[in-house]
Parts: structure tokens; sequence; C-alpha cells
């Protein structure tokens, strides 16, 4: 059985070393790469399931690299690294798509669940290639899937189908979030419940990477992402999945 194979991408040679020796004992394939050119090029030959990404490096920078990636290998699970202090950092590093943040110092362990966690989502069996997709409207009838705004979530091969019928990429946490909506129509969910069961882990009061993870389904499944329809805000307590919901 093939390696889980990491990415680390830091300008600091010592963390590097550091997380390729302890990456490399649990048990990981690890690449390193000190600037964003190298990592392209890793990304490009190795096909790494997983990247960690730190935000400042000199040249092009991690939120750059991260925005690049995830445009040209939508499956690639992202985690990025950056100073406790440097909330905006984290915001845009969500915005851009990564799937995860760790502020930096950081615990070895909680990175690398952090990461196991990731590789366990993008590490799910991708569907094979399906024969030309039917419009949504009429797939939403079909068994295991379901309309999610003007798209359709085919439960079975997990994966986002538009209008048109072509596949809308998702990120490994989108999937889950959508995932976890699907589970659950028509029920609110606050942010404690949609972090400990679409992201194994706590949410605090100051953490917006759920708001801004719902932002960007919105922009993929809502007709107009300003006024939606399908995934609505529950005021005081957090987000429900209107099935059919601007469909």
């Amino acid at each position: 059985m093939a390696l889980a194979t990491v990415l680390v991408v830091d300008d600091e040679a010592e963390l590097l070393s550091l997380l390729s020796e302890y990456f490399g004992r649990q048990g990981l394939r690890v690449w390193t790469a000190a600037d964003a050119a190298t990592a392209r090029a890793i990304v490009a030959a190795e096909a790494p399931q997983v990247a960690v990404i730190d935000v400042h490096m000199p040249g092009e920078d991690g939120l750059s690299l991260a925005r690049r990636l995830r445009v040209e290998h939508p499956a690639l699970g992202i985690v990025m690294l950056s100073t406790a202090s440097e909330t905006i950092d984290r915001i845009v590093g969500l915005e851009v798509g990564a799937d995860d943040y760790v502020a930096k110092p950081f615990e070895l362990r909680e990175l690398l669940a952090r990461v196991k966690g990731l590789l366990r989502r993008v590490q799910q069996p991708q569907a094979q290639p399906a024969q030309p997709a039917p419009l949504a409207a009429a797939a939403a009838h079909a068994p295991n899937r379901i309309a999610f705004g003007t798209c359709t979530l085919d439960l079975d091969e997990r994966r986002l189908i538009d209008a048109r019928g072509a596949e809308v990429a998702l990120t490994a946490s989108e999937l889950d979030l959508m995932l976890l909506f699907a589970r659950n129509p028509g029920r609110p969910l606050n942010r404690d419940q949609i972090m400990e069961r679409a992201h194994n882990r706590s949410w605090d009061v100051f953490d917006r990477s759920i708001d801004l993870r719902i932002m960007r389904l919105r922009r993929k499944v809502e007709r107009n992402p300003e006024k939606p329809e399908a995934i609505k805000t529950v005021r005081g307590v957090g987000y429900v999945f209107i099935p059919g919901g601007g469909a």
C-alpha cells in the first residue's frame, strides 16, 4: 500500500528538517520546499495528498501559493501555518481555499492530527468516470442525490453537480460540510456542532472559519449568495440547510 504523501513548504530550514523527520517517523512520505516555485514543481510531479504551507515566505507568499494550488489541484488538501497573532492570515487562507490552519508555535502532535484528519478526507474513494451527468433538476430525483441550491449532491459518488451536469470542484472540508448538512436537512446546526461533526475539532467565539466555509459554499450552490435559499443563517444559532431551496 502506497504511503500517504505530505508536502511541507516553509523558508525555515530547521522547521523543514524537523517536520520531515517527525512525519517520516509517523509513516508518511514527506517532500519539502523552501519556496513557492519549488512547491508547485513538486505538486505537479509527485502529486502529494496534503500540503502544509507557511503563510509568510519571501517572494511569493503562502497565501498566493495556496490560491494557485487550489485552482490547479482542487483535490489537494491544504493546511496553512500562521503566527497566532495574525488572525487576518487565517481568514484570508480559508477564503483562498485552505482546508485548515494551525497557529505557530504549534505542538507537533496537533499538526500531525490535523494532517491525518485531512488525509482521511482526501483519501476517500474517488468516483469512477461517469457517463455524461443528467441535468441537476432530473438528477435530484435519483436515489442518494439531493438538491443543493442550484446544484445536486451525489451522496454515493461524493461529488457536486451543477445545473449543466458538470462537476463542481470541492475541497475536502467543503465536502464534509455539505455531507453534514445533507444528513441534517431542515435542522439548525450551531457552530460547535458543525466544527465537531464536520471538522473534528472545537470552535471558539473568535473562529470565523465556519462562516468563511459557508460563504464559499454559497458562492457555488446559491443562485444569489447574498440572499441564500439553500444554506440559510439562523440568527443566534448557526446555519440550516433547506433541501431544494434556490433550485
